[in-house]
């Protein structure tokens, strides 16, 4: 697997045989195959591999000590972090994880699974300690994770599109998140019926 990462990185998946990787190994294809059924099953191991690093990096951050939404804010840096360190260090493997993404591969279904397990808990924990607002915390986190996902898709990064800052969006999606005092709507609908009628 680290042979094809390297591999992968320097002249890409598709450029990629499982001849190479053999060589790569000093051993024959027929030997790689015992390990791997399939080119598909390397590039899927790869695939893994790479997001690992990411779930790793989110579960580690996971552990931030204080509120709720500050844990949440270390996990969704960590795993920005890893997105964006990915193209300097596997130059054009970025290629494979993108194409994985787009087609719903299941190590992506999967990956996507332990960043919500990760993240579901610590928007529950802020819950009951009252820092974050009522909702299921399941919806609470898929709708954070998708308002986030132009800084955590791992197939997005390097995408030419016009977009908020990490910071940006994070203080949005986490002001959103959080148990507002219970006089803020009725003085926010105040300055919306001031300014429709202005």
């Amino acid at each position: 697997m680290q042979a094809a990462i390297r591999l992968y990185g320097e002249i890409g998946h598709k450029k990629t045989t499982v001849a190479d990787i053999a060589q790569n190994l000093s051993m024959s294809s027929a030997n790689v195959y015992r390990f791997f059924p399939s080119r598909r099953a390397i590039e899927e191991a790869v695939v893994e591999e790479v997001l690992e690093e990411a779930a790793s990096a989110a579960a580690e951050a996971a552990r931030t000590n204080g509120p709720a939404l500050r844990c949440v804010a270390a996990i969704l840096k960590a795993i920005a972090d890893c997105n964006e360190a990915r193209p300097a260090k596997h130059r054009r493997l970025q290629d494979l994880i993108t194409l994985a993404v787009r087609q719903n591969w299941m190590v992506v279904l999967a990956y996507h699974d332990k960043i919500r397990g990760v993240v579901r808990p610590i928007i529950g924990t802020g819950q009951a300690r009252g820092e974050v607002r009522g909702g299921s915390p399941m919806a609470l986190t898929c709708c954070l994770l998708e308002a986030m996902d132009v800084h955590l898709n791992p197939s997005r990064m390097g995408a030419a599109t016009l977009r908020p800052s990490f910071e940006e969006m994070l203080r949005f999606c986490t002001g959103s998140l959080s148990r507002a005092p219970l006089w803020q709507p009725v003085e926010m609908a105040s300055q919306v019926h001031l300014k429709a009628a202005g």
